[in-house]
């Protein structure tokens, strides 16, 4: 089977100031996907970048959500057509892919989503994927397309996880690029700066964050910029960015997605003693609950927390309305083992 990479370019990447398409960037963008494309990689490559091609056609535009949704929907087929005009001198044809969070929500939902990606690779074809952001749920959107690719990364087994950034990598205080991260939490308390462009919703520290849950999950993640003639095959190398070199993983398909965060709709809290039972590959008890932060229906993805970190993801036995917090007596499964992800 092919390697199968995910590549997420940011909106600051790849854009000018005034949110115009940066054509030099773009070029050198498209010309080393189409490099590894003709090197037998299946690539999904999501790109930010339609807010800010379309914000100049609204006017007074302050930011606001739904002046995001409508800058979205003007900026999104510009987005995509300058891409198919670029891609089409390297006799690609790619396909626009808008997505959604339900659309990892639910197994069968994401085996659809990845029956079809897969056609698209069968035919030669890179789909460019972004969120439809136009019908997107305020409460259930991605975080930012960092989230997106590393949802697309661990779901899909891709190999390699490179995320494009206005930036080189992680910086030190000396403005040198951290080119090998062993330590993402310490790097994020000593490094990382939240800043975010007035166009894209995610900072550095989001790209740490994803970045690092993808070396967890057996992704090589690269955070790296767009310098020099031929950045994205520099970074594929290894040779440009910060790596987060990948974890040891014996996670199947299905666990790689639920371990990606998919869709979890609720949120508990648990105490020292379920947190060991879990590192264990036991099942959540009720004993072991503290409080339920988020509620949640039978079959629902539920993420774990011990002292307000995640520790693990999986599918509820039972809603959280049948949960006693602080029953001693009984020992109802709530969690089975065989659902659990431990992070």
């Amino acid at each position: 089977m092919a390697e199968m990479i995910v590549i997420k370019l940011g909106t600051a990447s790849i854009t000018n100031d005034g949110g115009k398409l940066n054509v030099d960037n773009l070029q050198k963008v498209v010309a080393d996907v189409a490099a590894l494309h003709r090197q037998g990689l299946n690539i999904v490559l999501v790109s930010s970048g339609a807010v800010g091609n379309g914000r100049a056609f609204l006017k007074n535009y302050k930011g606001t959500t739904q002046e995001r949704k409508a800058a979205a929907a003007v900026g999104n087929p510009i987005l995509i057509n300058k891409y198919a005009e670029a891609f089409a001198k390297h006799d690609i044809i790619i396909a626009q892919t808008l997505l959604e969070r339900w659309h990892f929500s639910n197994r069968k939902h994401f085996l659809q989503l990845r029956d079809t990606v897969e056609a698209l690779w069968e035919n030669k074809i890179i789909p460019i994927a972004n969120e439809n952001d136009v019908v997107s749920d305020l409460e259930i959107r991605f975080s930012d397309n960092d989230h997106l690719a590393t949802l697309l990364a661990a779901g899909f087994g891709a190999s390699k996880l490179l995320i494009g950034s206005s930036v080189e990598g992680i910086l030190d205080h000396d403005g040198q690029v951290i080119r090998e991260i062993t330590d993402p939490e310490e790097t994020m308390k000593s490094f990382v700066k939240d800043e975010k462009s007035s166009m894209g919703l995610g900072g550095m520290a989001t790209k740490l964050s994803y970045a690092s849950l993808a070396a967890r999950l057996g992704i090589q993640a690269t955070i790296f910029g767009l310098k020099g003639e031929t950045p994205i095959l520099n970074a594929y190398n290894g040779e440009v960015g910060s790596r987060f070199k990948a974890g040891e993983s014996s996670k199947d398909a299905r666990s790689m997605w639920l371990a990606s965060g998919s869709l979890a709709s609720g949120c508990i809290e648990v105490d020292k003693g379920a947190k060991e039972a879990l590192l264990n590959r036991k099942s959540l008890l009720q004993v072991g609950i503290t409080d339920i932060e988020r509620a949640f229906n039978q079959g629902e993805i539920v993420e774990i927390r011990h002292k307000h970190k995640q520790i693990a993801v999986g599918i509820a036995k039972i809603s959280s309305k049948d949960v006693k917090v602080g029953e001693k007596e009984n020992n109802l499964v709530v969690i089975h083992a065989n659902n659990l992800v431990v992070i």
